[in-house]
């Protein structure tokens, strides 16, 4: 049986290497000696075995090694299927996580069928207006979308079915992410103008994918567009201009000071959505909405702002990891302080740049630790 403290002390050190240190191949040892520690403790069933495997499983797929991460997904979604059968939603979301490494590969078959039975137990299981069905069907518009991909070439007719699929797909699934939102946007308005966490964690997983689907929509359009322009028919990019503005609408309707409008994943899809409108309409024969008043310039300013606002994020983010590190696992002992001294002695305006942050985040105790 394995000790406690050793898989412990194993899970710190490899999310250390890979979170602050980018060391891939360190951190891919460790998670795998944790993960042998675990089945030759008895363990394989466990949660933790089971979220060792699927941090594996990311980092084999950052590392190039979709085999490695196939392997490990389906490892996974054995033990689900073993320990809670397929009327599980754990053993769904592990079913799920194999569909998009195969979808990465391009198995779009094996991806789309293992993701259609994922929609039909979520289905029996949800409300028909849960955001997880919502995700779902994002998901297999996407991989519709690839598939209409690799047909264009041979048969465009057969190309904008699979496009046609695709948007009924995506339709849904905006339907759904765009009524969970209002919803609960209601429901924190009603509790005495502040939402819940919990709701405010719901809203925030709701709007990133109505986020998601409004610009891979777009991107449908668009490929839509192009298609039939191959066929030597001619029409304005107006349905995918109009679905790119309403993405960017949908995030310009959440209040500046709340903490979902400030979120990393929210402004990384409405970045895209900008960054995808601006391409559309940067070339002057795609101009099609000259009167409104969101110009070319104004989207590439708002697309500058927010990469600087990314730049800072990931600057922070690191020093965040290593002071977290520092200070939490290697607590009471001389290394943690010569770790968060490093920092220091490296950059120390970045440091106290990054003190002033953590006080505008109402993170003083953390702030005044570092000052001390």
């Amino acid at each position: 049986m394995p000790h406690d403290d050793t898989i412990l002390k194993l899970s710190h050190l490899e999310t250390f290497l890979a979170l602050t240190m980018g060391k891939i191949k360190d951190s891919e040892a460790l998670i795998q000696d944790s993960v042998r520690i675990l089945e030759d403790g008895g363990l394989g069933e466990s949660t933790i075995y089971i979220r060792r495997l699927r941090y594996l499983a990311q980092i084999y797929l950052k590392s190039n090694q979709p085999a490695e991460a196939e392997n490990a997904h389906r490892k996974i979604l054995h033990v689900m299927e073993f320990s809670k059968g397929w009327n599980s939603l754990d053993t769904v979301i592990a079913a799920e996580d194999l569909a998009l490494t195969l979808q990465s590969v391009g198995r779009l078959r094996e991806a789309q069928e293992l993701l259609q039975r994922c929609l039909d137990v979520r289905k029996s299981l949800l409300p028909e207006d849960h955001i997880q069905i919502s995700a779902n069907l994002l998901h297999m518009a996407r991989v519709t979308l690839l598939s209409s991909g690799q047909l264009k070439k041979k048969d465009a007719y057969e190309a904008i079915s699979e496009l046609d699929k695709a948007k009924d797909l995506l339709g849904n699934s905006i339907r759904i992410a765009q009524h969970v939102v209002d919803k609960l946007k209601e429901k924190g308005i009603l509790k005495n103008h502040r939402a819940s966490g919990e709701t405010e964690k719901e809203r925030h997983a709701a709007l990133v994918i109505l986020l998601q689907s409004l610009d891979t929509l777009g991107l449908l359009e668009i490929t839509k567009h192009e298609l039939l322009e191959s066929r030597g028919e001619h029409q304005p990019f107006l349905e995918a201009e109009n679905v790119l503005r309403q993405c960017i609408s949908a995030f310009k309707e959440l209040p500046p000071e709340g903490s979902i409008s400030k979120s990393a994943a929210v402004k990384v899809e409405y970045l895209s959505c900008l960054k995808h409108l601006s391409s559309l309409i940067s070339d002057s024969s795609n101009r099609m909405q000259q009167s409104t008043t969101t110009t070319l310039q104004e989207l590439n300013e708002e697309i500058k702002r927010l990469m600087m606002w990314f730049n800072l994020l990931s600057l922070f983010c690191d020093i965040e990891y290593c002071c977290y590190f520092g200070f939490t696992f290697f607590k009471r002992k001389a290394i943690g302080y010569v770790f968060v001294s490093a920092i220091s002695v490296i950059s120390f305006e970045v440091l106290t740049g990054y003190v002033v942050f953590l006080f505008l985040r109402e993170e003083g105790k953390i702030a005044r630790s570092l000052l001390l």
